[in-house]
């Protein structure tokens, strides 16, 4: 069992111990540290904080703690319920809050939850916004509001709201989407995108859809990250229904895996790059994407007549260098797509909504757009890491040894070579040195990858 405490929130396993696990007694102490940070930033004497949770079995229970503890705090609370993330996060805009709490372990299994935090612009805080948070949380000094201001709790939905911000961007076409009489299949693992993403499809035009695991109750049919080994069902659906396109999202639907008409993945790595090219097409300009994310959206955006930017591994950084660059578009490979015009948030819905307009416009297959991009290979492996390893000294004598080529070190250590790159980073969450590499084969991504770590244990 485990409580992850991080600048962007808290997360960890539901039951057992205080400061081992995501107890009760945790979750006060951080959602109170959260709205005196709030109080004190804000500089209001009762600030709005929204809340929207995902389906999780235990975020009913999460989501009452929070509510309770923010109203004891004295901060009024707009609870728009169960919700997705990128919804939460328009939530906050619109209703000109102070902040949000999203309920959600995004990925993870049903065992665990965790507390995402945001700020007035439902954005997630910056790093150092967040370590004051978690300050305050060390120091469990706090201030709780006397019977007369308390807070009060308001009920709002704003799913209605996100799907028509959706409809009014100048690169969906409905219209076109409608006249396509698209069929698409979906699986949104038992949470809340089998309630989102079924009532964005009809909105769009879409009058078939085949729908898998879309009842939100929070008891995952199976492993909740969207990647292919999890979502061989989806597969099969797509093919045997004569879909046009399969969908599947993560609990809190900030993520988009794509499958074309054969039951073959898309690859999470190129939802961005499709998105991105059609987004660039209409509206030229910079992309920007992780340390960690395909090459691809940068052959992509070059193509086009854009520059590509890197940033560290993490929304909030992403974020923070699309509005440095001014991107049009931006995300993380792992089916993130960050498009500015909407909000600067991962947004399934929008993705599907500009994926879908790019299918009906371009009249082609996903397995036929899917080829025409470039074709890269990514390895994922990891060192484990020991007591006595250094692992700055690692990085450095890394970044020495291959000091003749691109090495890039906002985040770790990436070497980009001509045909491929490897990214060395230190995992926030376990003890290990996570190795991505990239290449324009399996064999060679694998090799490169097997190289470093070679010599990561050789420098140690």
């Amino acid at each position: 069992m485990t409580l992850i405490k991080s600048i962007s929130g808290i997360r960890g396993t539901i039951g057992g111990y205080p400061g081992e696990n995501l107890t009760p007694l945790d979750i006060v102490k951080f959602t109170a540290a959260y709205a005196t940070y709030i109080k004190e930033t804000s500089q209001t004497e009762k600030p709005m904080i929204v809340v929207g949770r995902d389906a999780r079995i235990s975020g009913e229970m999460v989501h009452r703690i929070i509510t309770g503890t923010l109203i004891g705090m004295g901060c009024d609370v707009t609870n728009i319920g169960m919700a997705t993330t990128p919804t939460t996060e328009i939530a906050v805009t619109k209703e000109k809050a102070a902040g949000g709490i999203i309920i959600t372990a995004s990925h993870n299994p049903k065992q665990w939850n965790a507390l995402k935090l945001l700020d007035n612009n439902g954005e997630f805080l910056s790093a150092e916004d967040g370590e004051k948070v978690l300050s305050y949380a060390d120091n469990s000094e706090f201030s709780f509001a006397e019977v007369g201001n308390l807070g009060k709790i308001f009920q709002k939905q704003y799913l209605h709201e996100h799907i028509q911000s959706i409809l009014s961007l100048d690169l969906v076409d409905t219209e076109a989407i409608k006249a396509a009489n698209f069929r698409v299949a979906l699986d949104s693992i038992n949470s809340v995108g089998g309630v989102a993403i079924p009532e964005l499809l009809y909105a769009l035009g879409v009058k078939e859809i085949f729908k898998l695991h879309c009842a939100p109750h929070g008891n995952f049919s199976h492993n909740p990250e969207p990647l292919p080994q999890n979502l061989t069902e989806l597969a099969s659906l797509t093919k045997s229904s004569k879909a046009n396109v399969g969908f599947a999202v993560d609990p809190d639907v900030d993520r988009l895996a794509i499958y074309c008409e054969n039951g073959e993945p898309f690859g999470e790595e190129y939802t961005l790059v499709a998105v991105s090219d059609y987004v660039l097409q209409h509206t030229p300009g910079n992309t920007v994407s992780n340390l960690s994310s395909s090459r691809a959206l940068r052959d992509v955006t070059v193509q086009k007549g854009g520059n590509y930017y890197p940033a560290a591994v993490g929304e909030v950084n992403v974020v923070a260098k699309m509005k440095e660059v001014g991107a049009v578009i931006g995300g993380e490979g792992n089916g993130g797509i960050i498009y500015p015009a909407s909000h600067y948030g991962r947004d399934a819905l929008v993705g599907i909504a500009l994926f879908l307009t790019y299918l009906a416009k371009s009249g082609k297959k996903p397995s036929e757009l899917r080829k025409e991009y470039p074709s890269y290979f990514m390895s994922k492996q990891k060192v484990e890491l020991s007591s006595e390893m250094n692992i700055d000294d690692i990085l450095d004598k890394i970044k020495e040894k291959f000091s003749d080529q691109k090495v890039t070190d906002i985040d770790g250590v990436k070497i980009d070579f001509p045909d491929k790159w490897v990214h060395l980073r230190k995992s926030n969450t376990e003890p290990i040195i996570r190795i991505y590499s990239e290449a324009t084969s399996e064999e060679d991504a694998q090799k490169i990858g097997e190289q470093i770590i070679s010599l990561v244990r050789e420098f140690a």
